[in-house]
């Protein structure tokens, strides 16, 4: 969906999320949230945005429709999530796959370390999504984190730990870990960065639609992830030593 930028006359895009969409309303507040501390850590979370859709767009706008499971069914109006999309579709292609020798050359593969302790963190109950793009003039393929639907466990708002929450598919792109410290960078801004203040900022920009204005299961789980910042550690040691392997250079002294 293009969208002009607030305060500019630049035109921008967007990838929308509709609120009636089958996976739950909650999952556009964890959008919402999950970029916007995304963002804050330091990592290539899609610029988020509340954008408004109007009836009389829906009504003229053929494809402005979901599939379903067994039937297809009509966008509704009001306030959706849309997430930035890296240009303008006719100039740059966005893909979701790399070949191994592309995906090594990645300019932000270390990224993939800071998310990975995001995911934990936040209770991402789904494998990490992430798209590749070249932005203009360059050579390089650059990372971008996408869909952050299902942290907090998606529209159950809490925290099942598993080893395996967020991993990427190719783990390749973990080659560079050799130890806790690799996620060093990540966890000191986590500490720094993440405060109480900023949390209720972000709390205060959901719109209560997208969570049926329940505020205190929303302050709640938002208390919850400012207290689970002390686990993060512990959690990342638990994937290394699981059997999902996704650290092969991580030094057993550690």
């Amino acid at each position: 969906m293009r969208c002009e930028s607030m305060g500019t006359d630049e035109e921008s895009y967007y990838v929308v999320k509709f609120k009636n969409n089958p996976q739950g309303i909650r999952i556009l507040a964890n959008e919402l949230l999950g970029s916007k501390l995304a963002i804050q850590l330091g990592l290539p979370s899609p610029l988020p945005m509340i954008v408004e859709v109007s009836r009389t767009l829906i009504e003229h706008t053929v494809d402005l429709n979901m599939q379903l499971r067994r039937s297809r069914a009509r966008c509704t109006a009001g306030l959706q999530f849309g997430s930035k999309y890296p240009g303008s579709p006719a100039n740059v292609a966005v893909y979701d796959f790399l070949p191994d020798q592309q995906l090594s050359e990645v300019v932000n593969l270390l990224d993939f370390n800071g998310m990975l302790l995001f995911d934990q963190w936040t209770c991402n109950t789904d494998g990490r999504q992430a798209v590749f793009f070249r932005p203009d003039g360059q050579t390089r393929y650059q990372a971008q984190m996408i869909d952050q639907g299902f942290c907090f466990n998606g529209i159950e708002w809490n925290f099942p730990d598993s080893a395996l929450r967020g991993i990427y598919r190719n783990q390749k792109v973990y080659e560079s870990v050799r130890g806790i410290e690799s996620f060093e960078p990540w966890m000191e801004r986590l500490e720094s960065r993440i405060t109480e203040a900023i949390i209720e900022h972000f709390e205060d920009e959901i719109p209560g639609g997208w969570y049926d204005s329940d505020h205190d299961a929303l302050h709640k789980m938002m208390e919850q992830l400012l207290r689970r910042r002390k686990l993060v550690p512990d959690l990342l040691i638990a994937t290394w030593k699981s059997s999902s392997a996704p650290f092969p250079n991580w030094k057993k002294s550690h």
